[in-house]
């Protein structure tokens, strides 16, 4: 569809497919001088998902959560379902209630990246920045890269399959429950999905491949792109193995060294704080120690990387370690990089599944335990775009009494808002929103693979706008993409 932009008598006509899920707006002030002063990234929509739980009974609230978004529902289910095993006092699960949630959780990372790499990402890179948006997008993919695409296709149709064998659908299950799960993994169920794990394993590697190829292949651009340095917050196990279902909060500066580490949920509220501004939905997470200005940090797959000191299967361990490679010994800081550390836990994902698939723990029949009932509830999971954390207060009616979510793409808000201006003040020309800035914007912030309903609670697809506004507060130029 024709989009207009208007400033000073000029009209942008442009014509995008949008990849990323929400609804969001720029802002990019100059200074007296012309220059790029600020770069904001507004969210514009409102939900109220924290406000709609309050009075439910606890029990209800992990099936109701995921429906805040379609993309990564199985971590909204899983974050709530660990809190509310809190809350029933369910504090060690049983075996296999824990590895099918772990399973039916690398489904859900594998699928998810999957979709995010070759559907969302892969037209930028594939075809780069600045081609025709006529080309750039998921069709173009398929009809230049059909093999590919294929794979593509069939990889997020496994991750589906591993959730529907573990929460009993592919989008919204139910399987996880407070102090446990709902059902085993069949037989069947299991060896219909042992048959394909090679395969999508090597198709892991190959996606992999693909994209660390692209990258090296220009680093110094592609690597500098909406680059900055940042503080890296993630859990991880408490050997410092990478763990994206449960483990321990650690956060890095920006030269590696621990900031805190071995963080407990229940105590998150001493070490992260949330901040509002009020051009914005979406709240500005920090950490407490440092402070609202200086305590900003980046979560998701480079977090992860960046934080843990392995990962525990053989693949990925070793593309971590050619990964870890460009920081030299410190932090990689490419928001690029974004997508090589995502591809990594791909592979991670699979080498998990197919672990968990020959366990015979899976088939057990002890499903849920239960201990002293408490009235407070908190716990995180590393969700596909970054660490992800539910608090609950619950009253003796069992009624919600208080719900708080700090999802992943809430702590990259202000680092997305950081790309944005680091890409303006390198793309921007002259006082008008060129489709060439528009497109650079969008591949900044598609980096960080943000899911802007989980965010703040919105619903629909994303609708970029972006304003260019004199150091008085004029508008001078506007460009949107529907």
């Amino acid at each position: 569809m024709a989009t207009a932009a208007t400033g000073e008598g000029r009209k942008i006509v442009i014509n995008p497919v949008t990849r990323v899920e929400g609804h969001g707006k720029v802002t990019i002030r100059l200074d007296e001088a012309g220059r790029v002063e600020c770069a904001r990234f507004h969210i514009i929509e409102f939900r109220g998902f924290e406000r709609f739980v309050q009075g439910r009974l606890f029990w209800e609230v992990p099936v109701m959560v995921q429906r805040l978004c379609g993309i990564c529902p199985i971590s909204h289910l899983l974050a709530a379902s660990k809190a509310m095993d809190v809350v029933v006092g369910a504090d060690r699960l049983t075996p296999t209630a824990e590895k099918m949630r772990r399973l039916m959780h690398y489904g859900q990372i594998f699928q998810s990246h999957a979709l995010h790499f070759f559907h969302l990402a892969s037209p930028d890179l594939l075809f780069g920045f600045d081609a025709p948006v006529e080309k750039r997008n998921v069709i173009g993919v398929i009809r230049e890269h059909p093999e590919t695409a294929r794979k593509a296709v069939l990889m997020r149709k496994y991750g589906q399959e591993v959730i529907q064998a573990t929460a009993g659908k592919k989008i919204h299950g139910t399987g996880s429950i407070p102090g446990g799960v709902n059902k085993n993994l069949s037989l069947e169920e299991r060896d219909r999905l042992v048959e394909d794990v090679d395969t999508m394993t090597e198709w892991a590697l190959e996606g992999l491949q693909l994209c660390k190829g692209i990258i090296r292949s220009d680093p110094e651009r592609l690597l500098a792109f909406g680059t900055f340095e940042s503080i890296y917050v993630s859990i991880v196990r408490d050997d410092g193995c990478l763990d994206l279902y449960d483990g321990k909060l650690r956060a890095k500066d920006a030269n590696g060294g621990i900031i805190f580490d071995k963080v407990a949920p229940d105590d998150y509220a001493e070490y992260i704080r949330e901040s509002v501004r009020p051009w914005s939905y979406m709240k500005f997470p920090y950490i407490k120690s440092l402070g609202n200005e200086e305590g900003w940090y980046r979560v998701g797959p480079l977090a992860r990387m960046n934080n843990c000191d392995f990962i525990d299967t053989p693949l990925a361990e070793r593309e971590r370690q050619e990964f870890m490679a460009l920081g030299d010994g410190k932090p990689v800081h490419a928001t690029m990089a974004y997508h090589w550390a995502r591809m990594i836990e791909l592979l991670h994902a699979v080498e998990k599944i197919k672990e968990l698939l020959n366990d015979p723990d899976l088939q057990g029949a002890n499903l849920t335990t239960s201990g002293e009932r408490r009235g407070r509830g908190v716990a995180w999971i590393e969700a596909p775009r970054g660490t992800l954390f539910h608090h609950y207060e619950v009253d003796a009616n069992d009624q919600v009494t208080l719900a708080n979510l700090i999802v992943s793409t809430t702590s990259n808000n202000e680092a997305m808002n950081r790309s944005v201006r680091s890409i303006a003040e390198q793309h921007l020309e002259g006082k008008e929103i060129s489709e060439g800035l528009l497109n650079h914007i969008e591949v900044g912030i598609r980096a960080y693979d943000p899911c802007l309903s989980c965010a703040t609670h919105a619903l629909g697809t994303m609708r970029l706008q972006a304003q260019l506004v004199d150091h008085c507060g004029n508008l001078i130029a506007e460009g949107w993409r529907e």
